[in-house]
């Protein structure tokens, strides 16, 4: 992968992608979903949902959980005279560690071991380390119990934006009442 692709389909620049309404609706239609767990007041997609100042990471999560969280990867801290381009480009020093996708996935896994059913719209990297600790099984080459995956056709659109997303998307589906969870 050359450098401007690897550049383009890691940007941070915003990690507010909208998710489709048709998509939405077509989830929701299915698992009737009671809370939008990482949203902003401009695109949440239920009446109920977490906005980043109330930390959807640290709240509790309802019965039919939907997430389309940041897709970027966790931050840390940065130093005062950090030189690093990222910080230089936003002009400021990060203070506090910025969580990333990882943490997303991992507060979803653990909801859903709590008894809650959680939907994740999600970049499909596969080669992540989140993907194989909490959606994918390796050792059986499938879904981990209690996790259903699926790979969306082409690249999606989110919305209000010009062109398609430069990475395939996955919808992952962290349900304990589908498979019992085995330890």
């Amino acid at each position: 992968m050359d450098e401007r692709t690897c550049e383009l389909m890691f940007s941070s620049e915003s990690d507010e992608h909208e998710t489709p309404d048709w998509l939405f609706d077509s989830l929701n239609e299915e698992f009737g979903f009671t809370l939008d767990a990482c949203a902003t007041a401009a695109n949440a997609k239920l009446p109920n949902y977490i906005s980043p100042e109330r930390d959807g990471l640290l709240q509790y999560w309802e019965k039919s959980t939907f997430v389309n969280p940041p897709y970027s990867k966790a931050e840390k801290p940065c130093k005062p005279n950090c030189k690093k381009k990222r910080c230089q480009k936003r002009g400021w020093h990060r203070k506090k560690r910025k969580p990333g996708c990882i943490d997303w996935v991992r507060k979803a896994y653990w909801e859903a071991r709590a008894g809650m059913r959680v939907v994740m719209l999600l970049p499909a990297r596969t080669d992540t380390k989140y993907f194989h600790r909490y959606i994918w099984d390796k050792k059986r080459c499938q879904p981990r119990p209690g996790v259903e995956v699926r790979f969306l056709e082409g690249r999606l659109k989110f919305k209000n934006c010009k062109d398609a997303a430069p990475f395939p998307s996955m919808i992952v589906i962290f349900n304990p009442w589908r498979r019992s969870w085995q330890f």
